[in-house]
């Protein structure tokens, strides 16, 4: 998967959105020429002003959102685990730098705000994480969603705790799914 973190060179980007269903629900897609630039549920927390959103586009028409369908669409059916769309999400330094590790945590599993704050260099910076994690803008493909409390206790999610929940439990290997109680 590549993220740029730049803006083209090549004069003003256009940004657009289309909208894409999932099991979780309608989730809003949003992309500029370097790359999809925010995944978000209608209920998200801290949505972005729509006025920067672009133009409604017919995802089926546009190679890049139809390609960020499909693989979310392989994801949500448990067939793709890594995703390889150009990402071009919008953030501080600090920030940017906590959403490249958050790509880097593996399909299925979990880590917690203070660990990444320590891969960071920075172990007291876990709170700072955390409000740069709830600030990731391309939630699913930028996984967020693996990040817990010290305690592996489910914390925030800007699409909701149930959206969280449901996306740890695609991710979660057969066995742990079947010692569940419930």
């Amino acid at each position: 998967m590549t993220m740029n973190t730049e803006a083209s060179g090549t004069g003003a980007s256009t940004t657009r959105h289309a909208w894409t269903g999932t099991e979780l629900g309608e989730l809003l897609m949003v992309a500029c020429d370097a790359g999809v630039t925010g995944l978000y549920f209608p209920s998200h927390r801290r949505m972005p002003d729509a006025s920067g959103f672009g133009p409604r586009v017919d995802a089926a028409s546009d190679p890049l959102l139809a390609r960020t369908r499909a693989q979310l669409a392989e994801y949500f059916a448990g067939s793709r685990r890594e995703f390889d769309v150009p990402l071009a999400p919008a953030g501080d330094e600090f920030s940017e730098r906590v959403w490249l590790i958050l790509r880097e945590i593996p399909y299925g599993e979990t880590t917690t705000y203070g660990a990444i704050a320590a891969r960071l260099g920075e172990p007291r910076l876990a709170q700072r994480v955390g409000q740069a994690v709830g600030r990731n803008p391309v939630s699913i493909i930028v996984p967020c969603h693996r990040v817990v409390g010290a305690d592996g206790s489910l914390t925030g999610y800007a699409g909701g705790l149930e959206r969280k929940r449901r996306l740890l439990e695609i991710e979660e290997p057969p066995e742990a799914a079947a010692s569940r109680l419930f």
